[in-house]
């Protein structure tokens, strides 16, 4: 009798304590619904941690990432979410978590946590559970999962997730934008032998990005507005198509983000299709006063470039003198930040502190950066996560703060090492890219001396050559356009407009 009072007794406590979870969450759930997640909140959590009813704990977990989110506490709900998530899909919550977390990153715009575990997740196992999303919430999904196939090199997965975004999303204009990106890039399986087909089919891509504009819901509509004329420029600039590349660069919307890459990147169409003085007046605009702080040494070596090709040799080491005096103190200035012993940490220090000691174009060329401020944007948001927490009074000492904050923590340390690491890269590449840039104004200056000298032996007066000529004002592209002789100030609504008239030493070639 002793034995099977004992055995009822051990039945009977599963049962209470299950039916005391269920009290529990109920009360949880009411406050929730009566918008008082503060008092829900630490509650879930408990449940989430403890509950001995498996349902019970499923349900308290993703109503804790709700409540979190509720509470603005972003960063603290996509972490939750990201448990539920990580948990699979025999999760009750999972298909709602992952709703949940892309919501978030759409609310955050971040490009790092989110991608990522949405990548780690997005198994063969799964993807037909996905599909049963809302159209809305995949197409955004697709689109995140894109970009990390993208980063990774993953083109022709990344062109599959990008044409499965549809017209009616918010995501379709970013969607074929970066689909142009992945078609355009010259490592795309199948190229050179199927380069016509893919080109043409980027240049639709980007096309169509552009046409989706005049959705004015589309997400990201500035940031596409700049980009894929960008996009469509070096597309024709690689297919040696130089007059449409020029036409693509120069409707780059003027002020924008992107507007001194399109000057720079306009300056090689213009020197390319052998207009020298429309090149130098990309460049003229691109040395402008309010681009000063511009990490642009490759713009120098162009111009050096088109002034050897024009024969004038005064000109060319002119221009080498201004990107000795400009470039190489930078280049001994970064070395100490780009030995191999510097740490990912250290250099996302260096490049997010207020700059002391990098020069001022390669602090504000990295820190600038859209994937470096969006690491420290986040890494803002978590530390403004924790510092609500401690001062939320009702929480102080439950397992939610720990909990929380240990997350929150890790997330903290996860990001720095992304930003840490790409801060490294950059400042690598900004160094490696100082050495070739240099390298190249030495053989230009090396091939200038050589053909000084082969004119003088020729007996070639360049200088009286030079005398003989005039310089002529350019041609004004239609009647609305006014001519104005450049006299040493720079105008806001004459930068982008400039255009040289250029003599020519070579002398010419006796015709066979």
């Amino acid at each position: 009798m002793y034995r099977l009072l004992l055995s009822s007794l051990l039945l009977l406590a599963p049962l209470a304590a299950s039916a005391q979870d269920a009290g529990a969450y109920d009360q949880a759930l009411s406050a929730f619904n009566s918008g008082d997640v503060a008092r829900a909140a630490p509650r879930f959590q408990e449940l989430a941690a403890r509950a001995s009813d498996p349902a019970v704990r499923a349900r308290s977990e993703f109503y804790l990432a709700q409540s979190l989110v509720r509470m603005k506490l972003p960063v603290s709900g996509l972490l939750a979410y990201a448990r539920v998530v990580a948990a699979g899909p025999q999760h009750p919550s999972y298909l709602q978590a992952l709703e949940g977390l892309v919501d978030v990153q759409e609310t955050l715009n971040e490009q790092n946590l989110v991608p990522n575990l949405l990548d780690k997740a997005y198994t063969p196992e799964v993807r037909d559970t996905w599909t049963k999303l809302p159209p809305g919430v995949l197409a955004r999904v697709h689109y995140q999962l894109a970009t990390i196939s993208h980063r990774r090199g993953k083109l022709e997965e990344a062109r599959t997730l990008l044409e499965a975004v549809p017209a009616d999303s918010r995501f379709h204009a970013r969607a074929r934008y970066l689909l142009g990106v992945v078609l355009a890039d010259p490592h795309y399986p199948g190229r050179p032998a199927e380069a016509e087909r893919l080109d043409s089919a980027a240049r639709a891509a980007f096309q169509s990005a552009r046409d989706a504009l005049r959705d004015s819901k589309q997400a990201g509509r500035e940031e596409v507005e700049q980009l894929a004329p960008l996009g469509l420029g070096r597309l024709h600039y690689g297919r040696h198509e130089y007059p449409a590349s020029i036409a693509a660069y120069e409707s780059v919307p003027r002020y924008g983000r992107f507007w001194d890459q399109a000057l720079f990147e306009n300056g090689f169409a213009r020197f390319q299709d052998e207009d020298f003085g429309g090149a130098l007046g990309s460049l003229q605009s691109l040395h402008a006063p309010q681009f000063e702080n511009a990490f642009q040494p490759e713009s120098w070596i162009l111009k050096a470039t088109v002034y050897y090709y024009s024969c004038l040799f005064d000109e060319v080491k002119t221009t080498l003198a201004a990107y000795d005096a400009l470039y190489e103190p930078m280049a001994r200035q970064l070395e100490p930040f780009t030995r191999e012993d510097v740490t990912p940490l250290s250099a996302y220090n260096l490049v997010v502190a207020e700059n002391r000691r990098l020069p001022q174009p390669i602090y504000l060329w990295i820190h600038d950066n859209e994937r470096i401020q969006d690491v420290r944007r986040m890494v803002a948001r978590v530390e403004g996560e924790r510092r609500q927490l401690s001062e939320q009074g009702a929480w102080r000492g439950t397992g939610l703060v720990q909990e929380t904050v240990s997350a929150l923590e890790e997330a903290r340390d996860t990001l720095t090492q992304i930003g840490g690491r790409y801060a490294k890269s950059r400042l690598q590449e900004a160094a490696q890219n100082l050495r070739t840039f240099s390298d190249q104004a030495e053989i230009i200056r090396v091939q200038t001396a050589l053909d000084e000298k082969d004119l003088l032996l020729a007996g070639v007066d360049q200088k009286g050559l030079l005398k003989t000529q005039s310089i002529y004002r350019p041609k004004m592209p239609g009647a609305d356009w006014n001519y104005w002789k450049f006299q040493g100030e720079f105008w806001r609504d004459e930068i982008g407009y400039y255009q040289y008239t250029l003599k020519r030493g070579c002398p010419a070639r006796p015709e066979p």
